[in-house]
């Protein structure tokens, strides 16, 4: 059975991981340690190239993946570009979270109170020309 690897700076909902279980297979879910946690969630915009900046996640994943285990690859579009390419070059299946926003309002007197929610709807496989 496969494990799933996050690359993301959030926690999955029940959701999310029951599905993960029932329609990908997978046996285990493992987040990135809190330092590349931090890492991935805070990439410099300043830097002109991030290759050696996401070298640590690539590191920890290559001691940990197995060939056919599932990466959940998503934040800035540089790294994620690279670290897709990167899974697929691993015989790895890179994936993502869909969401529906919902947009709630409140009145309140004189203001209006707008609250964005994220509801998880599948994952979906990033492909290869």
């Amino acid at each position: 059975m496969p494990n799933l690897y996050l690359l993301f700076s959030h926690e999955l909902t029940d959701r999310q991981k029951k599905e993960a279980r029932r329609d990908l297979g997978v046996k285990q879910i493992y987040y990135l340690p809190d330092d590349l946690k931090k890492l991935w969630s805070q990439i410099p915009p300043e830097i002109p190239e991030i290759t050696e900046y996401v070298q640590p996640v690539k590191e920890w994943l290559t001691r940990r993946l197995n060939e056919g285990d599932y990466v959940l690859i998503q934040g800035d579009f540089g790294a994620t570009y690279q670290m897709v390419q990167w899974a697929f070059s691993q015989n790895c299946r890179p994936i993502y979270a869909t969401t529906k926003r919902k947009i709630v309002e409140i009145y309140n007197n004189e203001e209006i109170i707008t609250n964005r929610v994220f509801e998880h709807v599948r994952f979906r496989f990033y492909k290869q020309d």
